[in-house]
């Protein structure tokens, strides 16, 4: 069961869906009271049903009184070895964009504050990401997206000290089985805590083999030395992320998977320091999401002031809120206001 401290409450009430700028507010010094209120601090995760997996059998040899002799042997040419199929993206080809518009939602099993993946039957919530994701399209082929948060900041230190909880297995497992079966894309996001990031990248690899699950990153919960989640923002580096993407890379390499994608949500501009020492290796498409809440004026506003500057091969992401956008007298932006940003989003999130 995930609970939430009441000071954790609090905070998400105050949270009044405001859009961060890059004021004074959007600091790492922020007020606790400036943190919107999707911050979830965990003190445990949801489980999900372990689903179990098939092993396949090989073919038992043939029986050896049934080869031929030597002397009976034609000759002839050798039968060529079949080509093994290389790993593909899960609607196909090995390459994201420009082919594809990723389209999602994110969560956590039990979590409604988390974002709507958490709510309701997964498939049904898979389903919706379909119908929701044709109006995005725009030529491209749209690839359903499974946002799950599989490490989450923690308002508590935990048993190592590290504000942060790890979801189970099982839910990861369960999530990478429905994804499959709906031929959709399964993102793996890390809230950090005072863990570090790449330390939990690498705890994810064994799914992260898969040609079809991705990095997901929240630096804003990616905790100093002295910081606790809530109170003020966390942030990432340029050299940080580029350590990230060469990992995946690696494994991309390792594995001749597909292009991996590596998304970073990005709150405002302290969140995410010395940015254009970002590199993008060959194989990892990295997408950078405007995070935040507020009214379309306020979104765009803030999409141009972290889309101005932008280290080179990156892709743009953008994350709607459906009761935070709408709070205050707000709505929430349609699909060809999304399309009408410039750059047009690559992938479109929402929680």
């Amino acid at each position: 069961m995930i609970t939430t401290t009441v000071a954790a409450r609090d905070r998400q009430r105050r949270t009044g869906g405001a859009m961060r700028t890059d004021g004074p507010s959007d600091s790492t010094d922020a007020a606790p009271g400036r943190l919107r209120r999707r911050a979830f601090f965990a003190a445990g995760t949801a489980g999900a049903a372990t689903l179990a997996v098939g092993c396949g059998t090989s073919d038992a040899p043939a029986d050896d009184a049934a080869a031929p002799t030597p002397s009976a042997r034609t000759s002839h040419s050798p039968t060529p070895t079949p080509t093994r199929r290389r790993p593909e993206l899960p609607r196909g080809g090995r390459r994201l964009f420009p082919e594809h518009r990723l389209v999602g939602y994110c969560g956590l099993p039990g979590a409604k504050a988390l974002g709507r993946l958490g709510t309701g039957d997964l498939d049904d919530r898979v389903t919706e990401i379909e119908r929701r994701g044709r109006a995005y399209a725009d030529g491209r082929t749209v690839l359903p997206v499974l946002e799950l948060l599989a490490v989450v900041a923690s308002s508590g230190a935990g048993p190592d000290g590290r504000y942060r909880s790890r979801t189970p297995a099982k839910t990861i497992r369960a999530f990478h089985e429905t994804a499959r079966a709906h031929k959709a894309l399964l993102l793996l996001n890390i809230q950090p805590g005072r863990a570090a990031a790449l330390d939990e990248v690498k705890a994810l690899r064994e799914w992260l083999v898969h040609p079809d699950v991705g990095i997901a990153l929240d630096p804003e919960w990616e905790m100093g030395p002295d910081q606790v989640p809530g109170d003020s923002y966390g942030h990432t580096t340029g050299d940080e992320l580029t350590r990230i993407a060469a990992y995946l890379a690696s494994l991309v390499d390792e594995h001749d998977l597909p292009e991996k994608a590596f998304v970073y949500h990005q709150v405002a501009s302290s969140v995410v320091r010395d940015e254009d020492r970002l590199k993008v290796p060959a194989g990892v498409a990295v997408v950078k999401s405007a995070d935040g809440i507020g009214s379309p004026r306020l979104k765009r506003d803030t999409w141009k002031q972290l889309v101005k500057v932008m280290p080179p091969r990156l892709h743009t992401g953008f994350k709607l809120f459906f009761e935070e956008d709408a709070e205050g007298g707000g709505r929430l932006m349609t699909p060809d206001e999304v399309l009408a940003l410039t750059p047009r989003p690559a992938y479109v999130m929402y929680e």
